[in-house]
């Protein structure tokens, strides 16, 4: 059986409407947390170090950052977040195609 690749096979998944649907509902969730950990990897911030500007436990950030997370982070807490790095936060909202 020949191995094909993660985009040949994300292509081929997509390929199912439910699934493209699903994926695209979730694609601003897994941005945001690519984004939070590529902020703190910038700043050259540990999660422990981070949680320790915030006043809070490393397994917090680390939850924070994780896609698998059931909660979602209050704007709050991603402002207080990006404040800890330097960062103002900007939120955008793009009409849909």
């Amino acid at each position: 059986m020949e191995r094909i690749d993660f985009s040949e096979f994300k292509h081929k998944v997509l390929e199912n409407e439910e699934i493209r649907e699903e994926y695209e509902a979730l694609k601003p969730v897994y941005e945001l947390r690519r984004k939070l950990i590529e902020l703190r990897q910038k700043s050259g911030l540990t999660q422990a170090e981070v949680a320790e500007k915030l006043h809070t436990q490393k397994s917090n950030i680390s939850r924070l950052e994780n896609i698998n997370t059931k909660n979602s982070p209050r704007i709050s807490t991603i402002q207080e977040y990006a404040n800890a790095m330097g960062y103002d936060v900007q939120i955008e909202f793009i009409p849909r195609q």
